[in-house]
């Protein structure tokens, strides 16, 4: 949700994540024109925060040039999102694997270990009536969850500029009827279960499995109709 903003911190920081962030969960949504009056209005801040902020997700490929200088939020490409799936599909392998060694070896941090439990226990509740961005909040942080627990803290620097162009695509399929009950009670529940089995091979197979399941689905969502 948008909200207005306190002048306590650094207006381009806070304007530029709360940007960021409506257009991860799609409350900004993908082809959206963007009026910066509006967005100074609705965040209680002047132009200027928010031009410098635009700026920086148009260097992300989140923004782009629309009009008669205008902006709006980037359309979703089927091809970029594949690419990008291809690689979130070898990397969620990889840290569900190196996750499943360290509970095999004792090594794994317990702390991180509970906050998977508990969010797979939340989102067990999720189903239709979820806000799509609380949805797409949970499976980001689960991820993020996951890849902490790795021990490899490589994957997570190296995917966070990723995460905001995936966290779009994720919201374009969460609707579907069913889905967000198949990834919480069946999909991040295998790869979970696997890890706390110390089965690296199976969570390894299950993580990567969740990740192309999401491309095929997303492929199928953004793949033109048909006339």
């Amino acid at each position: 949700m948008l909200q207005a903003l306190q002048a306590t911190q650094s207006l381009i920081d806070r304007t530029y994540q709360q940007l960021l962030d409506a257009i991860a969960d799609s409350t900004l949504a993908p082809g959206q024109r963007i009026r910066q009056a509006e967005l100074a209005d609705t965040l209680g801040v002047s132009r200027q925060p928010v031009s410098h902020a635009l700026h920086l997700l148009k260097r992300q490929g989140l923004v782009e040039e629309f009009g008669r200088k205008g902006l709006r939020v980037v359309p979703l490409d089927l091809l970029r999102v594949t690419q990008l799936y291809q690689v979130r599909e070898a990397i969620d392998g990889l840290a569900a694997r190196l996750a499943a060694e360290l509970v095999a070896s004792g090594a794994a941090n317990p702390a991180e270990l509970d906050e998977l439990r508990q969010q797979l226990a939340a989102g067990a509740g999720f189903g239709a009536s979820t806000p799509i961005p609380v949805l797409v909040r949970a499976d980001t942080e689960f991820h993020r969850g996951l890849y902490r627990l790795s021990g490899n803290p490589a994957i997570e620097e190296m995917t966070a500029p990723l995460w905001p162009h995936l966290m779009r695509s994720m919201a374009a399929v969460l609707h579907t009827p069913g889905y967000a009950e198949r990834v919480w009670q069946q999909e991040h529940a295998a790869i979970l279960r696997h890890i706390l089995a110390g089965d690296p091979a199976r969570a390894e197979d299950a993580a990567s499995a969740h990740a192309a399941s999401a491309s095929r689905l997303t492929t199928q969502q953004l793949q033109p109709k048909a006339a």
